[in-house]
């Protein structure tokens, strides 16, 4: 059984400032966003090969990128849909077409700040409970609006916040899939929401809170920030 990731660089980064180049590709040290992420599963000796979903206008430029920074385990860079749903549609039939059956894990391009044990657990728990999304705990109190114009204290150590990867068996959530496009539906904001539609039970896993998604200039910083941090503890052995 091999386990597949399919990484989404679709968005064209409406909340970053920068207007020259979707916010996947800006660039820490000297090196794009995008490929720290996939550096993360290229690494992993759990994963046996990448899909990459991608900015249309940007497929020819990701492939230099693959071939710079030798990622050979991307087998496939395929352009996204018309939203988020549709990408992840599209990256699912192209894994099933390459691979079968297996475990999928479904992340960010943008999300380049995952760890080596998130991966594994996240691959692990999804063969064994049929599911995996990875979490982190809420730190903050979190208000929820109830409907009737109020709003709803929910205590924060019943809160997490939803992460990637998110990972299944790929027979089961592209069945899924299917089942939103023979129903007209192609809304729902990831995939633990298209399970949780159709009564399926899903599996949260913690995960570490740096896996931030990079959205804003505040996450660019952030993530810049932490990279500059982890590189000192390497160089003085901490």
């Amino acid at each position: 059984m091999k386990n597949v990731v399919i990484i989404f660089a679709g968005g064209i980064g409406q909340r970053m400032t920068n207007a020259t180049k979707p916010k996947q590709f800006l660039e820490v040290h000297g090196k794009p966003i995008l490929v720290y992420t996939l550096e993360k599963f290229q690494q992993h000796d759990m994963i046996d090969g990448i899909v990459l979903v991608c900015v249309e206008e940007w497929i020819d430029y990701t492939k230099t990128l693959i071939k710079r920074f030798n990622l050979t385990k991307v087998v496939s860079v395929i352009p996204g849909g018309e939203n988020g749903h549709q990408s992840r549609f599209r990256g699912l039939r192209k894994a099933k077409e390459l691979y079968g059956d297996g475990i999928i894990l479904l992340h960010d391009g943008v999300r380049p700040l995952i760890d080596y044990e998130t991966i594994k657990n996240a691959i692990e728990t999804a063969k064994e409970k049929g599911s995996a999304i990875v979490a982190t705990p809420a730190t903050e109190t979190v208000a929820m609006d109830d409907g009737n114009g109020g709003w709803k204290i929910v205590p924060r150590e019943k809160c997490s916040a939803m992460r990637a990867p998110q990972g299944f068996y790929l027979s089961k959530i592209l069945t899924l899939y299917e089942r939103t496009e023979q129903e007209g539906l192609d809304d729902f904001i990831d995939s633990a929401t298209i399970m949780q539609f159709y009564g399926q039970e899903i599996t949260i896993i913690n995960g570490p809170a740096e896996n931030i998604k990079i959205t804003t200039p505040l996450d660019y910083f952030m993530f810049k920030g932490i990279l500059e941090t982890q590189n000192n503890k390497e160089v003085f052995g901490i």
